[in-house]
């Protein structure tokens, strides 16, 4: 099937387009100007579902605290947790955290080179090992990512569900037959930036491209209806109320999620799903407590990739505030800043 997509197409001459172009015209980011493994890894899984110029600030500071794999591995998850307060997507850096510490423990510190090994740390899948070990140790190893496959579903003109994996498997393999021995970091880090500054997903800039003169779909007209992609499903919505409860010294309660799932191990407010009742201001919960709204100070909505929280945020107080300790851990409103809140939760922390 590979062969055939790519029978009379002109590899060479599309290698040297685009690494001709990547060389003269890629972006000045800090993670470029480095071969440390380390930073790259950290780079990879940071830009995995976020925009560069929102990854740039976290990654500086990230190295500030974390400048090696030995720092990484030896700090604590709750440390690592904050230093990605509002990155999102937390359970990739506790992965991060947990490779790391597999990487000093298990490998001396030195990410390995091998396929394989690097791709049982946790976090890293196909991408992310792709790119590792192409951009960190110039190994012809295919990196595909929405981009590439948009800017290939472009250029070769395939047609087939990107949501789907065999999909995904499919292009891998175009990949390997298209990607420069010579040079597979700037062709795989090319491949991705014409994807992120001139094949975009919207009105993509088909003049301004170096792929053009390859590129099938340009030449039939139908680029921006490429690649096919079937809708997700509808996200699920879920409302709740968030509770911002003192005790007589004026600490708040705060409470951490569970290790695992949905923002394993980050710090909330306490929350209670808005389908239970209300009575006289007195909110049914499953803490046993007797929480009594007083005030609402307004309302979040946060949209997670597969559903979208409606936050309600209310004053409230204990009937018996020795329960307080029993159930949440009450923190001086000055050190709220020091525990790891989600995005969700940091929006909250600004109404109070």
């Amino acid at each position: 099937m590979t062969r055939k997509i790519l029978h009379h197409f002109n590899k060479s001459q599309f290698r040297q387009d685009l690494i001709q172009w990547y060389e003269q015209n890629k972006r000045d980011l800090p993670w470029r100007e480095t071969a440390d493994p380390y930073k790259i890894w950290v780079s990879e899984i940071m830009l995995q579902q976020t925009k560069v110029d929102t990854v740039i600030p976290y990654f500086d500071n990230f190295m500030e605290y974390f400048p090696t794999i030995y720092d990484l591995a030896a700090a604590n998850e709750q440390e690592v947790l904050k230093i990605w307060e509002g990155l999102g997507y937390y359970s990739r850096a506790r992965n991060l955290y947990t490779a790391a510490k597999d990487v000093v423990e298990n490998y001396g510190g030195k990410i390995p080179e091998d396929r394989d090994k690097i791709g049982k740390l946790k976090g890293v899948g196909p991408y992310t090992r792709g790119a590792i070990l192409s951009i960190a140790f110039n190994q012809p190893e295919p990196a595909v990512d929405g981009n590439v496959l948009r800017v290939l579903s472009r250029v070769l003109l395939i047609q087939d569900n990107i949501s789907e994996q065999k999909v995904k498997n499919k292009f891998e393999h175009i990949v390997k037959e298209l990607i420069s021995k010579e040079d597979p970091s700037s062709f795989n880090q090319g491949l991705m930036e014409i994807g992120a500054l001139i094949c975009t997903p919207k009105k993509p800039a088909c003049l301004l491209c170096p792929l053009q003169r390859h590129c099938k779909a340009f030449q039939k007209g139908v680029a921006e209806s490429l690649p096919v992609k079937l809708k997700k499903q509808k996200q699920k919505e879920k409302a709740y109320y968030v509770l911002i409860i003192q005790d007589k010294n004026g600490e708040i309660a705060i409470q951490q999620r569970p290790s695992n799932g949905l923002l394993a191990n980050m710090w909330q407010f306490p929350m209670v799903s808005k389908e239970n009742t209300v009575i006289d201001q007195l909110l049914e919960n499953d803490y046993g407590l007797q929480i009594h709204l007083t005030k609402k100070l307004g309302t979040v909505k946060h949209t997670f990739s597969h559903l979208i929280w409606h936050l309600h945020i209310y004053e409230a107080f204990v009937a018996n505030a020795e329960d307080l300790e029993v159930h949440f851990h009450l923190v001086p409103k000055q050190q709220l800043q020091s525990y790891p809140f989600s995005v969700s939760h940091l929006n909250v922390m600004e109404l109070i």
